[in-house]
């Protein structure tokens, strides 16, 4: 297993959005997991998580579905790279800005799901969509900077890859999965991974960042390295 835990760019400001987002991400869940009866969870699933063939009677879901996992190592995982790359976009961005970027990116990524398999009844729900946005906006402005990777094999150890690679990388996969999935493949027989949501969400990061711009620049070039 190889996750990443810390990036090279310093953040200047108390990333409050991305400490609210996993707060409200984590409260949501421990609620879910609080449901004892089956019956109650699987209702309120049904009600809040996007199903692509009911989108256009339950549009609120687009939002509502952000905020929902599947599993502990779901939302674990989730929250992990939200915090390892959201701190830094919304220095760039401001608060509000960061906000209003994060819940655009979320909607892009669930309309890119839905129009890739519009009849579906399967719910889709988790973060990932949004934080792919993140993602993609932090490929965007600090490219030369580099992502502290945790590996779990035989031991554990951690190196230093640069975040264009490693960011370009998780794409790929999931263009990947994304095809994959159309064709049948066995590499996306992976258990109901919105790989399309990923995409788009990253796409809308790239495309609202350079909309958006920074507030101000807040870097300089020696913070690229350690």
């Amino acid at each position: 297993m190889i996750i990443p835990i810390k990036v090279s760019q310093r953040s200047y400001t108390v990333p409050v959005v991305t400490v609210l987002i996993v707060a409200v991400n984590v409260v949501v869940f421990l609620y879910q997991f609080s449901m004892v009866d089956p019956r109650l969870l699987n209702r309120f699933m049904r009600l809040y998580s996007l199903r692509p063939a009911f989108l256009f009677s339950h549009p609120a879901t687009l939002v509502t579905s952000m905020f929902l996992h599947s599993g502990w190592l779901h939302i674990l995982g989730n929250m992990l790279f939200l915090w390892v790359f959201g701190n830094c976009v919304e220095d760039l961005l401001g608060h509000f800005k960061y906000l209003l970027f994060y819940l655009a990116c979320g909607v892009v990524a669930g309309l890119t799901q839905v129009a890739f398999d519009p009849f579906s009844h399967i719910p889709m729900v988790g973060a990932s969509g949004a934080i792919a946005g993140v993602m993609g906006a932090y490929l965007v402005k600090f490219p030369k900077s580099y992502v502290v990777m945790l590996v779990f094999v035989i031991f554990i150890f951690t190196f230093d890859l640069p975040a264009w690679l490693m960011l370009v990388y998780w794409f790929f996969l999931q263009l990947l999965g994304g095809f994959g999935s159309i064709a049948g493949s066995e590499y996306a027989q992976t258990g109901g991974v919105a790989f399309f949501a990923h995409v788009g969400g990253f796409v809308a990061g790239i495309v609202l960042m350079r909309l958006l711009g920074p507030r101000q620049r807040r870097w300089r070039a020696d913070e690229y390295t350690w």
